[in-house]
């Protein structure tokens, strides 16, 4: 197939080239990934032949165990399968922004980090930061991270909105519980070629001293970048690159990144047409809530589904709300 690409020309076009390779690698991988899980419970229905022929009662729990890490693998399968958006195969930009409650919600904010880490641990998907706010007495005012993996925006878009917490805060002396609130959002990484304009006029470019944990980590020059789109109030910001050029660089791919999916959204062809506040457009409404106190419980309040082992959710099991969403969203279509 690589040869007919390059027949085509696409060569001429490396990013049509791109985007055609890495679909085709999707799916090589995705009939790799069936033919092992079919192979998988060929094995596993000899293995139990052979026990019960055998009367080897020592075996189950080993055939179960396998059994059980193939019916996980056949659910990512089905998954798979729900991924058939424009974007659903690219690299994510995944922010938080920390809401109302004070420290609390700021406290929150980094656990919902540290979460999103180990989500993508679990899902071999590499993720670098690309901005953390962290100049506060606890926890993190915003952090930008970029995820990069087989379909890592299909597998996270569902996680834009508010994330609601209930816990006994442990910055209240009193001991009270305390809501406190999150917001994330999800867009493609569109890469570095969109040929998509932006008037200069509607930026507001500001640059100021990357934050640090102190002594030789915080950085002497203005290297990190804060870009303001005017007509739609977003802003992006980026400080985690080595100057103050590639900060900018990756602030407005991840504008750009923004402006698209909203003018999507929106049905317009032209970015100068949106208008309006969208600062406010990547709270939403509710999506989900973890309570701590006085009960342990994750519920998912668009599709019901819920989880009581709160630990392992913030450990980043969290594939049970995105089955969920995503099947939800294919019954809807």
């Amino acid at each position: 197939m690589d040869e007919e690409i390059a027949k085509e020309g696409f060569w001429d076009k490396p990013d049509e080239a791109q985007n055609l390779l890495k679909e085709k690698k999707r799916y090589e991988n995705r009939i790799a990934d069936f033919e092992r899980v079919e192979g998988g419970f060929a094995d596993v229905r000899e293995l139990i032949d052979i026990a019960e022929e055998l009367e080897d009662d020592g075996s189950v729990k080993e055939i179960q165990r396998t059994y059980d890490s193939l019916c996980e693998d056949m659910e990512n399968l089905k998954m798979s399968t729900l991924l058939n958006g424009k974007y659903d195969g690219n690299d994510a930009i995944l922010s938080i922004h920390a809401g109302t409650g004070g420290v609390d919600a700021m406290d929150w904010a980094e656990m919902l980090e540290r979460m999103y880490l180990r989500y993508c641990e679990r899902k071999g998907f590499k993720a670098k930061i690309l901005d953390l706010q962290d100049d506060t007495a606890a926890g993190i005012k915003s952090c930008t991270i970029q995820i990069s993996g087989e379909n890592a925006y299909g597998m996270l878009k569902s996680e834009t909105g508010v994330h609601r917490l209930v816990r006994i805060s442990p910055f209240n002396a009193m001991g009270k519980r305390q809501t406190s609130f999150a917001a994330v959002d999800v867009v493609p990484d569109m890469g570095e070629g969109l040929g998509v304009e932006i008037n200069p006029s509607d930026l507001k470019i500001d640059t100021y001293r990357s934050s640090g944990a102190g002594g030789q980590s915080v950085n002497t020059t203005d290297s990190a970048v804060r870009i303001t789109h005017l007509p739609t109030g977003i802003v992006v910001t980026c400080q985690n690159e080595r100057s103050q050029i590639r900060n900018r660089e990756v602030a407005m791919k991840i504008l750009t990144s923004k402006l698209i999916q909203i003018a999507e959204q929106e049905h317009k062809e032209n970015l100068n047409e949106l208008r309006g506040d969208m600062s406010m457009a990547t709270w939403g409404s509710q999506i989900r809530n973890y309570v701590f106190q006085p009960y342990t419980l994750v519920k998912d309040t668009r599709t019901g589904a819920e989880l009581s082992n709160v630990e392992s959710v913030m450990d980043g099991n969290i594939d049970i709300f995105i089955r969920a969403k995503l099947s939800q969203d294919a019954s809807i279509k």
